[in-house]
């Protein structure tokens, strides 16, 4: 508070005080409420605003909400992606399917029939060879014939081992960074739709409603002032002789005018920074004029007792 304000203050409570209560300990002060101000950190239009100023509301109570069409077809994207990634990954780590495996294994049969057949005819062609029957050259041929289906007998052998394999250590490892990337795509675009819904951080007041439906609201634009009862203060001035008898902890009574009771509160701050009022050059003479501000918390129960801007008289207890 200026020095101004707090002068037109206590020159207030002064011209008052003979309609109000008088107690040595009692100095004038006033109710101040910090506000909470909500916003989305994104943009978009106002659809939903199901509270109004005045409200009194639970924590989690729905506040507003922001059209969100964009962000969750972003959503919807990422998380089929995801899916796309995982089932990638999946086929790499389990190698080919039943069927794919079933084929390897028909093709090795039959390489193996061809290969027992091509051995019992060099068999025979040896014996007729020996006999004169047949030429060296077509001997030749079956012998070639012979080890070329074992060689395809060794080969279909390998494939059906390696279709039983999972994919390559680096194959795998770059599939699994593919689906956390896309994981974390996810986590943002469903970190975009939860901000375009807003609910109470805590138990209060809304104080006021700063946008009608309908409207565009700018990214960081609060749209409704709350104020939590644990927010509500009261500020009041002691004069430099008693302040230093005054400590976060201390009890004091709140007194307001329309009040069915006074409030009690504890002392939670003492400023460290004198103030005058009037305004005046500082001399022995008129020290008494020096003051300190200082600030009560009420307990939570008791704080919606309270408004602020309400002038009330603090006691010390």
């Amino acid at each position: 508070m200026s020095r101004v304000a707090v002068a037109l203050l206590l020159v207030a409570a002064s011209l008052g005080a003979g309609c109000s209560r008088h107690d040595d300990n009692a100095y004038q002060g006033y109710v101040e409420g910090e506000y909470v101000y909500l916003g989305s950190s994104q943009a978009g239009k106002l659809t939903q605003l199901p509270v109004m100023r005045g409200q009194t509301v639970k924590a989690d109570t729905p506040l507003f909400a922001l059209d969100a069409v964009d962000e969750t077809a972003a959503l919807q994207q990422a998380q089929q992606q995801l899916a796309a990634a995982r089932s990638q990954l999946a086929d790499i780590e389990t190698g080919k399917r039943a069927p794919e495996v079933a084929v390897n294994r028909a093709q090795l049969a039959q390489a193996v029939a061809n290969a027992h057949k091509a051995s019992l005819q060099l068999t025979r062609d040896e014996a007729q060879f020996s006999a004169g029957g047949i030429s060296k050259g077509q001997l030749d041929d079956s012998r070639a014939n012979a080890d070329a289906t074992a060689a395809q007998v060794r080969e279909l052998t390998s494939q059906v081992d390696v279709a039983h394999l999972p994919g390559r250590s680096q194959q795998i490892a770059a599939q699994q960074a593919q689906v956390a990337a896309a994981e974390a795509v996810v986590t943002q675009a469903q970190w975009k739709v939860d901000q375009k819904r807003v609910n109470a951080p805590a138990d209060g007041l809304v104080y006021d409603t700063l946008y009608r439906i309908g409207e565009w609201v700018s990214a960081g634009s609060p749209v409704v002032q709350m104020l939590p009862p644990q927010n509500i203060k009261v500020r009041f001035f002691a004069p430099e002789a008693i302040v230093g008898g005054l400590a976060p902890g201390r009890d004091v009574t709140i007194h307001c005018d329309g009040c069915a009771a006074d409030v009690p509160a504890k002392i939670t701050y003492v400023s460290k920074e004198a103030e005058y009022t009037p305004p005046v050059i500082y001399s022995n003479e008129n020290r008494a004029k020096l003051v300190f501000m200082i600030e009560a918390h009420p307990a939570v129960a008791d704080a919606t007792k309270l408004h602020p801007g309400q002038p009330v008289a603090v006691v010390l207890k």
